[in-house]
């Protein structure tokens, strides 16, 4: 444990998809090391996922407790399952991601302030959001250990890819009680 001012911080090793008894003692602050599968999707993926899902439709993926990774990631190099991958400002999300929370998603990684909208879906539904090192994507990178496209290939960086990762490190921003650490006097 890690003491910061008032805060205590927690590093943790947790595994993906999440376990919501997990999720729920999660605090801002808490550093975690993630093991697991996550999916990665941007503007463009959300968009369509909106889109199916206004028609009745279905998602592309089983989004039940697991965690979308803001970003689109630079071209593999030789002998890399990919290449530089930092996290994308998360608030581009903001106008779907309460709808994908009310349907299960577990938790999100990305950069940055999220909206009141976004908070509350994170409270009603006990999920999580977490922040990504930004400027760190090749280091990130190292952590991700396969990747593959699942859905939306025609949207290229954008497409949802399936993440095989093992230690990926990130930073409980947003707790499942609504407390956040950008606006730690507010909660």
């Amino acid at each position: 444990m890690i003491t910061y001012g008032a805060l205590f911080i927690m590093e943790l090793n947790i595994h993906a998809p999440l376990d919501k008894e997990v999720v729920k003692k999660l605090k801002i602050g808490d550093m975690v090391y993630i093991t697991g599968t996550i999916y990665t999707a941007r503007d463009a993926a959300h968009k369509r996922m909106a889109e199916i899902l206004a028609k009745g439709g279905e998602l592309p993926i089983d989004i039940k407790d697991n965690i979308i990774y803001y970003m689109g990631p630079s071209p593999a190099r030789e002998g890399r399952p990919i290449g530089s991958a930092g996290p994308t400002t998360a608030s581009r999300m903001d106008k779907y991601t309460p709808d994908l929370l009310d349907l299960g998603l577990g938790g999100m990684i990305g950069k940055g302030k999220r909206s009141a909208e976004v908070k509350e879906a994170i409270v009603r539904n006990s999920s999580v959001y977490f922040a990504a090192i930004g400027g760190a994507g090749a280091l990130l990178s190292k952590a991700i250990v396969q990747s593959e496209v699942v859905a939306y290939d025609d949207l290229g960086t954008e497409a949802i890819r399936r993440l095989k990762v093992k230690d990926f490190p990130a930073i409980v921003v947003i707790d499942s009680e609504g407390n956040d650490l950008y606006n730690k006097s507010q909660s």
